[in-house]
């Protein structure tokens, strides 16, 4: 691993080191894949699923294992053509220790595209894709074939699965599921951050991946855990954190991950040695200060009863009874129907998601800068 200069990582993952607890997470899903189980794994967006994926796959999949893990974000993807091309990319010529020997095997099995070959920056071989759209299905019947082939045992991670109902073809889950069976040596964990989707596409009984997994979601790190993993690094930096203090950062974003190892993140490079709620405070309104023109191009943009129900939202904090006449009145919102309208735009563009004590601002920052507008 290259040196971290703050051990409070944001983005993508840096080894077990870096990496706060889920010990049980771990376990759960380490075990369902050894033992042939397939998993849906859901979480809210920035909960951690995705450094959980890869903190499993770099535990199960380390040099010399002879196990292959593959991971791919969906999020970005429109059509079967889009998914093909990037699980193309993403496991072609690669189920090998020899490259040239993978690329062989990759070449006899694929015969509905054209394999691109090039080099990164490092000088790294990769493969990409060069396929007619109409030929999408076929393309990937042979890449599963090129897997199923290998006879290595894989584990492929597809996230944001939900982005599959976006796309205009028909009969994609279906055609999905029938790859997925065909594989023996391969399993999958199916990730995404819109629940309700992710509930339909796997617990629907008239949809194809109905009862075809290990059902997990993940929720926030225990405050205890996470306290023992924030302490240790600020103390390698000679900083004190005290437990009443990293309970303030984790009370304020109500454990939410991302937004709590963001205030560390930032708490570790202030000067000071002792830190206090000040210091949290100074973290927090830099943050939201520097985000305040996008919020406030993205409020500009709702309609007024979307606005103001967003605005109601993040001020109560979390709204559990959102029909309630009382939450109605105190926001002089519209009635119901106008509330529920506007609710399900709020929560289709994720300004909104729902918790297990109501419907809460999806961004923890814009939150805080709502609730003072």
């Amino acid at each position: 691993m290259n040196y971290i200069h703050n051990p409070f990582v944001l983005f993508g993952y840096d080894g077990p080191e870096y990496f706060c607890d889920r010990q049980i997470e771990t376990e759960q899903l380490t075990s369902s894949l050894r033992n042939g189980r397939n998993i849906t794994l859901t979480a809210p967006r920035r909960m951690g699923k995705t450094t959980l994926i890869k903190h499993v796959f770099n535990r199960i999949g380390s040099k010399g294992s002879g196990v292959y893990c593959f991971y791919m974000d969906i999020f970005a993807t429109h059509s079967l053509a889009d998914f093909v091309s990037l699980f193309g990319r993403t496991v072609i010529g690669r189920l090998d220790s020899s490259p040239e020997k993978a690329l062989g095997m990759a070449a006899g099995t694929i015969r509905s595209a054209r394999l691109v070959f090039s080099a990164d920056m490092m000088g790294q071989s990769q493969v990409s894709l060069e396929f007619l759209p109409q030929y999408a299905e076929e393309v990937l019947g042979e890449i599963f074939e090129y897997m199923r082939r290998s006879g290595k045992e894989c584990y492929v991670a597809i996230d944001e699965f939900q982005q599959l109902v976006e796309y205009a073809e028909t009969g994609v889950e279906a055609l999905l599921r029938s790859y997925v069976e065909q594989c023996p040596n391969v399993r999958f964990i199916f990730s995404g951050s819109k629940q309700d989707i992710m509930d339909d596409i796997f617990s629907n009984p008239r949809r194809p991946f109905y009862r075809s997994t290990e059902k997990m979601r993940l929720s926030v790190i225990s405050e205890e855990s996470y306290y023992s993993f924030a302490r240790k690094h600020m103390l390698g930096a000679g900083k004190k954190l005290s437990i009443e203090v990293f309970h303030y950062v984790y009370s304020l974003f109500g454990g939410h991950t991302w937004y709590v190892q963001n205030i560390l993140n930032h708490l570790y490079e202030c000067s000071s040695d002792c830190i206090t709620n000040d210091d949290v405070l100074q973290c927090v309104n830099r943050i939201v200060e520097s985000e305040s023109e996008e919020y406030k191009k993205h409020y500009a943009s709702l309609t007024q009863n979307q606005a103001y129900l967003l605005r109601a939202i993040a001020k109560e904090g979390c709204v559990g009874a959102i029909n309630s006449s009382a939450f109605i009145q105190r926001y002089s919102l519209k009635g119901s129907s106008s509330v529920n309208k506007a609710l399900a735009f709020l929560l289709d563009n994720e300004y909104v998601c729902r918790s297990d004590k109501g419907y809460i601002v999806y961004d923890r920052f814009m939150n805080i800068w709502l609730s003072v507008q």
